[in-house]
């Protein structure tokens, strides 16, 4: 049996075509149960964002794993196959572990360190293990994974810097005031970034919205996304004094706010202004920081804050990546006390510990018997033994590799009592080498995607 992932992302692929390839919950359960009908696949998770698609499967010996999900992905689709596969990347054995536990730990995300992904995963999982599609290998798998991107968030600090334009924006906005929350936040023009840092302070804190833009319709439409107030243009700085933080992203060719029109502002108010300007060209005039009382940012400086942050986060990065190599060690150790050769064993010591506990209290009860005697009451009783478990222990071994084999070794190790616990936490062991034996890592040659950008604030599709 090995891990197997067949998938494609952002990385590997354009938005075209990642639309194609998707599978929405409401069609999980019909597309698990037709990916696992397949003899060539036992256990087996989709996850699906906007930014990538990845199918987990464990997948049987003697099949062509890659090539079982390639054909069901394409045709499950409709998809030409060849084409399909110019996006594909695919990993076997550890490779695959490694990869799963970087996604959850969001450092393979468009956004390094973003957290969404955890959540989507997670989702990916229990409509796989509510459909009947996932057994004892990817119920530890995902399990332990939810437990690696924990463990990142708590024990690195990659989430905690600001890493896109609009989170920049906020962060800068907590510099300024010492508290958001009770803050109002006007939106000058209808720009989706303007947007974008406007739902990030409201999120931060900010209770009061304003929109004030050209096109009065636009500013109503956008207001009402805020439960904000729409605000006719003409009103702009009478209503500014109301304001605390003002975001400007409008298509003007020339300053729509100035020096002079702050300095009346703020001549009437006793907090601070916090001015963003993510307009090219810029919409306010920079003389407006000379202002007291005034701070002033424009796209420059919000980039500034992100590379700043960016470099952080990639300082973080290296530790998480030691938190994985940690964990992957475990799963594999585990994996370990799964497979057929130490579970014989097992039984074998196990069947032997009890054979001679009873040889022992057996002579004691004889006695008298000769060296000779005893000689051939225990050869006997090893008889006994070795042609009791001969049987069943051979036909574990040769199912072992069968769709199904981890499911009667699980079953050999129930009924002969060798788990400590029904999750299998065994702390011992080394490499299993039906499922870890491959830790390739194939990537298809992929036109570079497009569309993405890596400071904005779709994260975790």
């Amino acid at each position: 049996m090995h891990l197997t992932l067949v998938g494609l992302s952002h990385k590997t692929a354009p938005v075209e075509i990642r639309e194609k390839l998707t599978f929405p919950a409401n069609r999980q359960e019909d597309a698990l149960a037709r990916l696992t009908a397949s003899d060539a696949v036992s256990e087996a998770v989709i996850v699906s964002t906007c930014n990538r698609t990845e199918i987990y499967a464990v997948t049987a010996d003697g099949h062509d794993g890659p090539g079982a999900i390639i054909d069901f992905a394409a045709d499950y689709h409709d998809l030409d196959r060849h084409e399909l596969v110019r996006y594909l990347y695919i990993s076997e054995g550890d490779a695959v572990v490694k990869h799963l536990f970087r996604v959850v730990a969001s450092l393979d995300s468009m956004v390094l360190g973003e957290a969404q992904i955890l959540g989507q995963v997670k989702e990916a999982y229990e409509h796989a293990f509510s459909a009947g599609a996932t057994g004892r290998i990817f119920n530890k798998l995902f399990r332990q994974s939810f437990e690696v991107g924990k463990r990142v968030r708590t024990e690195t600090e990659i989430g905690e810097n600001a890493v896109s334009i609009s989170y920049a924006a906020v962060e800068l906005a907590k510099r300024v005031f010492d508290n958001l929350q009770g803050r109002c936040v006007m939106i000058l023009g209808a720009g989706k970034m303007s947007e974008l840092t406007a739902k990030n302070l409201v999120g931060a804190g900010v209770t009061r919205t304003l929109v004030a833009n050209r096109t009065y319709e636009r500013a109503v439409e956008l207001a009402e996304r805020f439960n904000g107030e729409a605000v006719p243009y003409g009103d702009l700085f009478e209503r500014m004094r109301e304001a605390d933080i003002v975001i400007s992203s409008t298509a003007a060719t020339e300053y729509v706010i100035t020096k002079d029109k702050v300095s009346d502002v703020v001549h009437k108010r006793r907090d601070p202004l916090f001015l963003i300007d993510i307009a090219l060209p810029r919409d306010i005039d920079p003389a407006c920081g000379d202002i007291s009382d005034v701070f002033l940012y424009n796209i420059d400086d919000l980039n500034g804050v992100v590379s700043a942050n960016l470099e952080e986060r990639m300082r973080e990065a290296e530790r998480a990546e030691v938190i994985i190599g940690e964990e992957m060690r475990e799963f594999e150790a585990w994996l370990e006390s799964m497979a057929v050769v130490p579970t014989v064993a097992a039984i074998r010591a196990k069947a032997e510990a009890m054979r001679a506990e009873e040889f022992e209290k057996a002579m004691k009860r004889l006695g008298g018997l000769s060296e000779k005697e005893l000689k051939t009451v225990e050869l006997m009783s090893q008889a006994i033994v070795n042609k009791m478990l001969h049987g069943p222990t051979e036909r574990l071994k040769k199912v072992s590799g069968d769709k199904y084999g981890i499911g009667y070794i699980e079953a050999a190790r129930y009924l002969y009592g060798l788990d400590s616990n029904p999750e299998g936490k065994s702390p011992h062991g080394g490499l299993l080498k039906g499922l870890l034996k491959r830790g390739e890592k194939h990537t298809a040659s992929a036109p570079a995607a497009s569309g993405g950008n890596e400071m904005g604030d779709s994260v975790g599709c």
